[in-house]
């Protein structure tokens, strides 16, 4: 399969209104068919209400658990994994929103732009400011599903607030250290493969195939899409694949045979054993579901 060179790698867009765009809302638990790797054009915020589990954010594991708080840049290539009873406050928006405040406060977004540089993706969990900040999401987030009158001056205001905390208590000193952290080009790489096998799902993709992508020799590729990932290449694919699966069980009447095939299963075994292993259930109970 050729993928050119020059392939463009596109963010995830979220699409939100233009006077009011920022997306608020709890997400329960970590679906396996979520679990993989994205990036996107939004900032993020997550406030970690219960539950415990793992971010993998630009090839560093960070433990999470009630109360933590973190903040994924864009263009940040992670993926969660829910351990434990996960209820997480998602908090996105279009940092365009805040261009206007700029003037008055340059530094306001430097909690996202000097990312790995003064602030940590995850907050310091015994900072005394961190209490407040929980309840700054948590007032946004009131605010935000209360829809009162002056909701939005008064979310954009609780996001003010939170952001100039972060930037005033949360500061450090440089934190790149060498050899601890992947690298912008290999981060790129990995990208780049994603986004081919996620183009081409059903090509009998092998590791070599995939290492050559990105010039680099199995073995090497294959240690950095884990670091990136936490998996393997081939078992990444395998999840893409079972999600296309699971779309066309939900919005066809494909016989599953031909949805093996399509999703690139090269036997219906196979496709029934992974289904099973990753998802919990079969395709054929899994489909009687979704139409019942």
């Amino acid at each position: 399969m050729a993928v050119p060179n020059n392939a463009e790698v596109p963010k995830e867009k979220f699409p939100m209104a233009k006077q009011y765009p920022i997306y608020v809302a709890d997400t329960v638990g970590v679906n396996s068919l979520y679990q993989k790797m994205h990036w996107h054009d939004v900032l993020e915020i997550n406030l970690i209400k219960s539950g415990t589990g793992h971010y993998i954010i630009n090839g560093q594991k960070f433990e999470f658990g009630q109360g933590d708080i973190l903040l994924i840049n864009s263009n940040d290539l992670h993926c969660a994994y829910e351990t434990e009873g996960l209820v997480m406050l998602v908090v996105t928006f279009d940092p365009a929103w805040l261009h206007g405040h700029l003037r008055y406060d340059p530094d306001i977004l430097s909690p996202f732009k000097e990312m790995g540089l003064r602030f940590a993706n995850l907050l310091e969990r015994k900072h005394p400011s961190l209490d407040g900040l929980r309840r700054t999401l948590l007032d946004l987030q009131e605010e935000h599903v209360g829809g009162r009158p002056s909701h939005v001056s008064m979310v954009y205001s609780h996001l003010l607030r939170f952001l100039a905390q972060v930037n005033r208590d949360f500061r450090m000193d440089d934190l790149r250290k060498p050899g601890k952290k992947m690298n912008p080009e290999q981060l790129q790489k990995v990208r780049k493969v994603i986004h081919a096998m996620e183009r081409h799902f059903s090509h009998p993709w092998t590791l070599d195939e995939l290492a050559s992508l990105v010039y680099l020799s199995p073995s090497r590729f294959s240690d950095i899409f884990r670091r990136a990932a936490g998996i393997s290449p081939l078992e990444y694919l395998i999840r893409i694949r079972l999600e296309h699966a699971v779309a066309l069980l939900d919005t066809t009447d494909l016989k599953i045979t031909e949805i093996a095939m399509e999703c690139g299963f090269r036997t219906l075994s196979n496709f029934n054993r992974l289904f099973k292993q990753h998802l919990g259930s079969s395709p054929r109970t899994t489909k009687n579901r979704m139409f019942n």
